[in-house]
């Protein structure tokens, strides 16, 4: 059976190559095409049409800036959806690209599978009229999707949540504090995790501001997680000459042995808060009063961290746009380094967080239903 998967982040390249192992072990003939990145070629055996770093534009600015590349991108997938004639396309949330892909597939006849589901309830929920028209099967990774899609007439099935396994995964071959220091060349000295992101954007706008606010804190080291799509050269110009170290391929260690992380909100704060460090949510992007209140007015939920979604309470602090300054962000991140009570509370919240996502393994119960329906 031939699969077309469709993956527009680094988040995404990394649950659909999990996805792509799971399918393999039910459907032995299965074959690939894909817009992805790295880990679904290594799964897939293949290299992917459009790699991910490609499509990676953010916000309505970005998006007008390029729209005739990413007009392009859409044509190319079209037309590898034309000459390939895949038996179902998978696609894995990224719904602007997606849903479009979706509707063109959909009319051709093609089965749509959409893994990790668009974050619809947050904003945009129009975008619940496409799905309906053009997507045969959701497969939501957060407990309380299914519900919420329930109340507007669509069904949809939580198959579990691939972060959990991935965490518990990686978790049993991390070093101990020392070896992981000593493995990465860096000083015996507790760790302040920096994770600002995989977009350049991000990046730009987020890391300037956790590389100050952690060196209000002189005891304890800053540690860059590299994103993979992202060159040393970025982070080099940003960093404006600070000698801070970016580790390649340990995100998940770093975090583990730091104190407390400053994470750019994303799929990162869900990561942060599984492994057990506390941390604070920061998402500066333009950092305009203006477009926070613009942006709040069409958000529909309370929360916009996963942590806090998925619980429906504050666990974590969410320090959005002008909000985010590198005071507010040492307000909170002081608060976690010692023994106190927001730590305590902190930690707590992530107990109650990981009963409620369960212990599933997603990505087979997601691979089960594709291959079977």
């Amino acid at each position: 059976m031939k699969y077309f998967l469709i993956a527009g982040e680094a988040s995404g390249d990394l649950h659909a190559s999990h996805l792509i192992e799971s399918i393999r072990q039910m459907d032995d003939r299965a074959e690939f095409r894909f817009l992805g990145g790295d880990l679904m070629a290594d799964q897939a055996g293949i290299a992917p049409i459009i790699h991910y770093r490609d499509m990676a534009y953010m916000g309505f600015a970005d998006v007008v800036k390029h729209l005739g590349k990413i007009l392009g991108f859409l044509g190319t997938a079209r037309r590898a959806i034309d000459e390939w004639q895949p038996a179902a396309l998978i696609l894995v949330d990224y719904p602007s690209f997606n849903l479009k892909v979706a509707k063109y597939a959909h009319n051709l006849g093609i089965p749509v599978h959409y893994f990790i589901s668009p974050k619809v309830w947050v904003w945009k929920e129009w975008r619940v009229k496409d799905i309906r028209r053009y997507v045969d099967h959701m497969y939501c990774i957060l407990p309380f999707e299914p519900d919420w899609y329930a109340e507007r007439d669509y069904k949809a099935t939580y198959v579990g949540n691939p972060t959990v396994q991935e965490v518990a995964q990686a978790s049993k071959d991390f070093p101990d504090f020392v070896h992981f220091v000593e493995e990465n060349g860096l000083p015996h000295r507790p760790i302040i995790a920096i994770v600002p992101g995989s977009r350049v954007r991000e990046i730009r706008d987020n890391l300037p501001l956790m590389l100050e606010a952690a060196a209000r804190h002189p005891q304890y080291q800053a540690v860059i997680a590299g994103a993979p799509s992202i060159d040393d050269n970025l982070y080099s110009e940003v960093m404006g000459g600070k000698a801070v170290p970016v580790l390649r391929d340990a995100t998940y260690p770093l975090i583990h042995h730091a104190r407390a992380a400053l994470v750019t909100s994303g799929t990162a704060t869900l990561e942060t808060a599984l492994l057990g460090t506390p941390q604070v949510a920061c998402y500066r992007f333009n950092g305009s009063k203006w477009s926070y209140n613009f942006y709040r007015r069409l958000l529909t939920g309370k929360y916009v961290t996963l942590p806090n979604l998925i619980t429906d309470e504050a666990i974590i602090p969410e320090l959005l746009m002008h909000l985010c300054t590198v005071d507010t962000i040492d307000q909170h991140l002081a608060g976690l380094l010692d023994e106190t009570t927001a730590r305590a509370a902190m930690l707590d919240g992530y107990s109650r967080l990981a009963a409620r996502l369960g212990t599933n393994v997603c990505t087979t119960a997601a691979a089960r239903l594709i291959t079977t329906s």
